[in-house]
C-alpha cells in the first residue's frame, strides 16, 4: 500500500496540503478508493482541486457516484430557498476534463448516465439534424435547390458543424465543441445504441417550437424535458437525505399554520420513506487499508479547510450534536430518550436531520443560505421553542393561533415525551409561534407606528408611505417580511443602513 494513503505511516511534514493531497490524487492505489468515498467527499475535492485537476478521480468513479457528482455540481442556486437552475457552462467543462482523459474512457462514462441529463445538457450546445431533410426534390415551378445550399439556408456559412453517425451536428455554441465532437464520435464506435437514443432526443429538442397563436401555455420541449431532469433528480437527492427546495418550501408554508390535530406531514412521511429505501439497499464494503485511505482523505480536506462541517446529506441529530446543546428543554427529553429507547432516539434524530436539510433546501438568513451547523442548531432552537408552547399552542390546544406575544408556560411536558411524539410536531408548533408572534405580531406593530409617524423631509415621508403599502400589501398575503427591501436605507450601495428584522430565519422561506 502507498505510504501516501496511510496516515499513520505518512509524515506529517511530508509539505503543504495541497502538495499531499496533489501526492494523493496521483497515487495509483487512490482509484481503488474513490469508489468507497461518498460522492460529497468527491465533490469537495473537486472543489478544492479543480475539476482539471480531478480528471483521474472522476473516470475513478462508480456510475452512481458520477451521477451524484453531476447532481452536486451543474446545479446552482439562482437565489437562496430557491429551485437550483441547470449550469449549462459547468455541463461543458466536465464534458472537456472527461474528454481529455480519454475518448474511450469519456465514452464509457458518459454512456452510464442518465440518458436524459445527457440530451438535455448536449441540446443547449448543438442543433441535430437528418441529413436526409436536406436533400434536393423536383418541383415543377422551381429549379431544385442543392443539398449544400438548403443545409446554408438555415444558418450562417460560418457556423461550426459536421456529419456523425448519419446526423448533422451543428454548434449552439463554439466553447467543448471538439470535446463534444470527440464524445459523440466515439459513443457512435463504442456505446452505439447509446449513441442513437441521445441523438434521437437531441435531435427532437433541436425541431422544438412554440404554437404560432402564442396560447400554448404548456412548455416548450426542450424546457420541459430540463424540468424532467430536474424532477429525477430530486428523486435520487432525496433517497440520500437531501430535501427538494420546492418541498422544503411547502413544508415551511404549512408549518406556519397551528394544527388542531397531530397530523402526520406528507413531506416529512415522503422523506423518510426516501431515505429507508436507500438505508436499505445493499452498499460495498471497504477493506481495512481503503477505510484507513478513506480517513486520510477526509483529514486532509478537513486541515485544508474545505470540510469545517459535515455535507449536507450527511447532516443529523448525532449524539454530541443533540445532547451538546444549550437547550434545556430540548436536551432533557433528548437525553432521557437516549437513555430508555434507542430507538426512539434514531428516529428523532433522523427528524432533526429532516428538519435542518429543510431550512437549509427552502430558507435563507438575511438573503444568504444557512450553513449546514446554523441549520442544524436554528433546528433544535425551533423544536425547543415547540415544546415550551406545547401545552397553550400544540394539538389539541384551546389558545392556538392568536398573533400576541408568548406568555411564559410553567407546565413543560414530561420527560419521556419524545418518547411518544415527534420533533416534526414540535417544529411546526415552535414554527408557528415564530410566524404568529414574531413576524405577524412585528409587522402589525409597524404598520401601527407608520401610521402614526410624521415626518418633515419629503423624501422620508415618501419612503415611508412606500413601506407602509408594501407592507400592508405583504401582511395582507401573510408574507410581511416581503417588505423588507422597501425600507427606506434598503437600496443597494447603502452600507451603514436600518434593516426590517421580521422573522429572519423565515424571512425567504417561501
Amino acid at each position: 500500500m502507498s505510504t501516501t494513503t496511510n496516515r499513520e505511516t505518512a509524515p506529517r511534514d511530508g509539505g503543504s496540503v495541497d502538495h499531499r493531497l496533489a501526492r494523493l490524487l496521483e497515487t495509483p492505489f487512490f482509484a481503488r478508493v474513490v469508489p468507497h468515498l461518498a460522492p460529497e467527499t468527491l465533490h469537495q475535492l473537486i472543489q478544492y482541486r479543480g475539476l482539471d485537476a480531478c480528471g483521474d478521480l472522476v473516470t475513478s468513479a462508480t456510475p452512481a457516484q458520477l451521477t451524484s457528482l453531476l447532481d452536486l455540481d451543474l446545479w446552482r442556486h439562482a437565489q437562496p430557498g430557491r429551485d437550483e437552475q441547470f449550469d449549462v457552462d459547468r455541463f461543458g467543462e466536465w464534458l472537456e476534463v472527461l474528454v481529455e482523459t480519454g475518448s474511450s474512457v469519456a465514452a464509457r462514462a458518459v454512456a452510464a448516465l442518465d440518458k436524459h441529463l445527457v440530451i438535455v445538457g448536449l441540446s443547449r450546445y448543438l442543433r441535430l439534424f437528418d441529413p436526409g431533410t436536406f436533400e434536393p426534390t423536383e418541383s415543377t415551378d422551381d429549379e431544385p435547390m442543392d443539398r449544400n445550399e438548403m443545409m446554408n439556408s438555415e444558418t450562417s456559412s460560418d457556423v461550426l458543424e459536421c456529419e456523425v453517425g448519419g446526423y448533422l451536428v451543428r454548434a449552439r455554441r463554439t466553447d467543448a465543441w471538439d470535446a463534444i465532437v470527440t464524445l459523440l464520435v466515439t459513443l457512435e464506435s463504442e456505446h452505439n445504441h447509446y449513441f442513437h437514443t441521445v441523438m434521437q432526443g437531441c435531435r427532437l429538442l433541436s425541431n422544438s417550437r412554440p404554437e404560432i397563436d402564442g396560447l400554448d401555455a404548456l412548455l416548450i420541449a426542450p424546457e420541459q424535458r430540463l424540468h424532467d431532469v430536474a424532477i429525477e433528480r430530486e428523486r435520487r437527492r432525496s433517497q440520500h437525505g437531501y430535501a427538494a427546495p420546492a418541498d422544503a418550501r411547502a413544508f415551511l408554508r404549512v408549518a406556519r399554520q397551528p394544527q388542531s390535530t397531530p397530523n402526520a406531514s406528507p413531506i416529512a412521511t415522503a422523506y423518510f420513506r426516501a431515505v429507508e429505501e436507500e438505508a436499505s439497499a445493499p452498499h460495498q464494503e471497504a477493506t481495512e487499508d481503503i477505510s484507513t485511505s478513506i480517513d486520510a482523505v477526509i483529514e486532509l480536506l478537513a486541515e485544508a479547510g474545505v470540510m469545517p462541517e459535515r455535507p449536507r446529506a450527511l447532516l443529523g441529530a448525532s449524539d454530541e450534536g443533540l445532547r451538546a446543546t444549550r437547550l434545556p428543554l430540548l436536551k432533557r427529553l433528548i437525553e432521557f430518550v437516549l437513555h430508555h429507547d434507542e430507538p426512539a432516539y434514531l428516529t428523532r434524530s433522523r427528524e432533526h436531520a429532516f428538519l435542518a436539510n429543510t431550512l437549509l433546501a427552502g430558507s435563507s438568513v438575511q438573503s444568504r443560505p444557512f450553513t449546514p451547523q446554523e441549520a442544524s442548531d436554528a433546528a433544535a432552537c425551533i423544536c425547543n421553542l415547540g415544546l415550551e408552547c406545547w401545552t397553550a399552542r400544540g394539538p389539541g390546544a384551546t389558545s392556538r393561533g392568536k398573533s400576541s406575544p408568548r406568555k411564559p408556560d410553567t407546565s413543560m411536558p414530561p420527560d419521556a415525551f419524545l418518547v411518544g411524539h415527534d420533533l416534526v410536531t414540535a417544529f411546526e408548533v415552535g414554527w408557528s409561534v415564530l410566524y404568529q408572534d414574531v413576524s405577524l405580531f412585528v409587522a402589525d406593530q409597524l404598520l401601527s407606528t407608520l401610521a402614526d409617524l410624521r415626518c418633515v423631509d419629503p423624501d422620508t415621508r415618501r419612503g415611508l408611505r412606500a413601506l407602509r403599502r408594501k407592507l400592508e400589501q405583504q401582511r395582507k398575503a401573510g408574507t410581511p417580511w416581503g417588505a423588507r427591501d422597501a425600507a427606506p436605507g434598503q437600496r443597494a450601495g447603502q452600507h451603514s443602513r436600518p434593516r426590517l428584522q421580521m422573522h429572519a430565519a423565515a424571512s425567504d422561506a417561501s
